[in-house]
């Protein structure tokens, strides 16, 4: 059903192109690679901004993006286009750890919209547990492994260890300022260093200093 309805569309966007035709192929002979890597390449083959937009998303050495492409947007593009060039899109920046886009573009849509709802889900789950997002991060593996068809066993693993994790967050223990550091860390990898992360790196000297306070009066409390 995905590789006819990519045909279908590419040969409405390159009609008589024999070389694209032969890519085409070449792609869809790939099984080892997901439908949605093998559709998002159809796509870039047929429209040059989304193969920006992807080679872009999936080059380790690129900056990351501070904005989602417009082109997701785009009407005038098929929604079975958008919605699947959006689930590529998220998959190769969740994979470069720059959860916050991946986050706005799977926002655009919903599972139902994509060939692989499991992976939309999965992916959306990933970036809101780096996220600290545990309430949106609870759903999301929630609807990964009770309303996802056919999920594949990695998935729900990794989806059971996140829900393990998250039952043992607290929110103002020394596992919270860790995992903000984590964040902090990360955005500072991204050369993400503005206001966001500067709240981030307040609110962690700020609680730092507080759990110091708690362990100093405990000490004078115990005579110690």
């Amino acid at each position: 059903m995905a590789r006819a309805k990519a045909k279908a569309w590419l040969e409405g966007v390159a009609r008589g192109d024999a070389e694209k035709t032969r890519l085409f192929a070449s792609i869809w002979s790939q099984e080892s690679r997901s439908v949605v890597d093998r559709l998002a390449d159809t796509f870039a083959l047929g429209n040059p901004a989304v193969a920006k937009v992807l080679n872009e998303a999936r080059n380790p050495a690129a900056p990351a993006p501070l904005e989602v492409p417009a082109l997701l947007k785009d009407k005038k593009l098929p929604e079975f286009v958008r919605a699947n060039v959006a689930l590529a899109y998220a998959k190769a920046l969740s994979n470069r750890r720059v959860h916050e886009e991946a986050l706005q573009a799977l926002a655009l849509f919903a599972p139902e919209q994509v060939v692989d709802p499991a992976g939309y889900l999965f992916h959306r789950a990933v970036s809101e547990h780096a996220l600290v997002n545990k309430q949106d991060a609870v759903k999301s593996v929630h609807r990964l492994l009770h309303h996802a068809v056919d999920s594949p066993e990695r998935y729900k693993t990794v989806g059971t260890l996140m829900l393990l994790d998250m039952q043992t967050w607290k929110e103002k223990d020394l596992g919270a300022v860790a995992r903000k550091m984590s964040n902090i860390e990360r955005r500072l990898e991204l050369a993400r260093g503005g206001p966001q992360t500067q709240k981030l790196q307040k609110e962690v000297i700020s609680r730092l200093d507080e759990l110091i306070k708690e362990l100093e009066n405990k000490q004078k409390k115990d005579g110690g």
